[in-house]
């Protein structure tokens, strides 16, 4: 049963659908008919910019345009053809086009609000808003500090600096950025902070921008300018950002030094030790040396402590007398004591009289000159390798037969050269050994030549025969002795 009143149901819900689809289709239709488009929607200028402003009905004619502006004491009905109001003008392709628009030649800052624009199409008035945004420059920004100085404008060394930017009045709002002297400031920045102020009796609504800034001041800032900029609509070439800045003014004590070494002094000379130190305010010097005190502005012995003297940016030159310097003053250690309001320094001074300090390693010339041994040593070790694998130089002649007995008669003849072969002169007579001449054949090995070498040994010894020598003490031509180098 109840499947039977669904079925009778259904039909009836597919018709209600369709009804309520079809009305929502006519709504959207009639309110995209009813719909002005606007160029732009937002036009932010500045005041005597040129503009122009449009609206736009898509769908039919308009019969007329009627605009409103903030500031303007009447409403401009405008045509293709008006001209009535100087300074005002129509701008579009014409009412049959749907197009109502204004040209304003001359922006005035009473002009900043919505400008709205009424079109008359088939017998209804249609209404659309620009928001026209006419830029107001801020005041000068103020730097507004947080933290105060002492009564003389300083601030002491470690102290958390505190101060914020405010840019008042603008129309819209300013930006800001922080300076010290002309580079960035890389501090800790709070979040900007813009506060809307209520409307005045002209109706102008301005914006007030605010930011702040902090550290710890340390010796570098003394001296420093804090700058702070703004940024706004209306910057030009001709009108750069407004600035407001603050002198900072730090007292610190005087800046640490590693020990300090003095050379080219002149023994039995007057010597003048000079250092430079940086402090503020200016700092009273006290010499210590070997345990004996030098105080500023006074003699002891031969030494003599001048008072400082001021260099410029917190710098000054503190200098010690030694009247006849001697050998044992170049070997005493010299402290110096700086003090000021913010606490005080020590300084310890070597003086030396050597022209030049010593050397804390080895000079490019010596590192030269090892380079170039350590190379060359290499460059030879390489030859005698090389020369040793390849049999080349002093490695190329053949291994001497140094197996020779006291019985044997082979030995090594040092009068003969290389070019021996094999000729013997007697008396100025040439005699040609025939045995040892042997035909073009190749050379034997080293080992076969020695084999050889042993046996003619042998042989020679059974026939060794008694050796005459005349009377001029020559020897025998008959008697040939044998020279043998392998």
């Amino acid at each position: 049963m109840s499947r039977l009143n669904l079925n009778h149901r259904l039909p009836l819900l597919q018709k209600q659908f369709y009804v309520a689809l079809c009305i929502f289709f006519i709504l959207t239709d009639s309110l995209a008919r009813a719909q002005v488009n606007v160029e732009p929607n937002t036009a932010v200028l500045n005041e005597g910019d040129h503009t122009e402003l449009l609206c736009r009905y898509a769908h039919h004619s308009i019969t007329y345009c009627r605009i409103e502006i903030p500031g303007e004491s009447k409403v401009f009905n405008l045509s293709p053809d008006w001209n009535k109001t100087p300074g005002f003008e129509y701008f579009g392709r014409g009412l049959t086009n749907g197009e109502c628009g204004v040209k304003i030649a001359h922006v005035k800052a009473v002009n900043n609000g919505q400008v709205k624009c009424n079109l008359g199409v088939q017998g209804e008035e249609l209404s659309a808003t620009i928001d026209l945004v006419v830029a107001l420059r801020p005041k000068q920004p103020l730097v507004e500090l947080i933290t105060k100085p002492d009564n003389e404008g300083y601030f002491s060394e470690g102290v958390t600096f505190q101060a914020r930017c405010i840019v008042a009045d603008g129309r819209p709002y300013g930006n800001i950025t922080w300076y010290l002297d002309d580079e960035p400031a890389n501090k800790h920045l709070s979040e900007m902070d813009y506060v809307t102020s209520s409307p005045t009796s002209n109706g102008l609504e301005l914006t007030t921008t605010i930011q702040g800034i902090s550290w710890i001041l340390g010796p570098e800032d003394n001296n420093r300018k804090l700058v702070c900029r703004s940024h706004h609509q209306t910057d030009r070439d001709s009108l750069p950002p407004q600035e407001g800045s603050y002198h900072l003014l730090v007292r610190y004590a005087p800046l640490p030094q590693e020990d300090i070494s003095v050379y080219g002094l002149y023994l039995e000379h007057t010597a003048l030790i000079n250092l430079t130190i940086r402090a503020n305010p200016a700092p009273i010097i006290e010499w210590t040396i070997d345990g004996e005190v030098v105080r500023q502005s006074e003699k002891t012995g031969r030494f003599s402590a001048y008072a400082p003297q001021y260099l410029g940016q917190d710098m000054y030159n503190v200098t010690l007398l030694i009247a006849g310097l001697t050998l044992e003053d170049t070997t005493k250690t010299y402290q110096m004591r700086a003090t000021n309001a913010l606490g005080h320094t020590d300084y310890t001074v070597r003086i030396s009289s050597s022209a030049t300090p010593p050397s804390s390693g080895l000079e490019i010339g010596a590192i030269v000159g090892i380079v170039v041994a350590v190379a060359v040593l290499i460059l030879i070790v390489l030859l005698v390798v090389f020369a040793r694998a390849t049999g080349r130089w002093c490695f190329g002649g053949a291994t001497l037969n140094t197996d020779i007995g006291p019985d044997s008669e082979a030995q090594i003849n040092p009068h003969l050269n290389e070019d021996f072969d094999g000729r013997e002169f007697n008396n100025g007579e040439e005699n040609i050994d025939t045995t040892h001449q042997t035909s073009e054949e190749p050379t034997p090995p080293v080992t076969d030549k020695l084999d050889s070498q042993k046996k003619a040994d042998l042989k020679n010894n059974s026939n060794k025969t008694a050796t005459a020598t005349n009377g001029n003490g020559h020897a025998n031509p008959a008697e040939n002795k044998t020279n043998t180098s392998v």
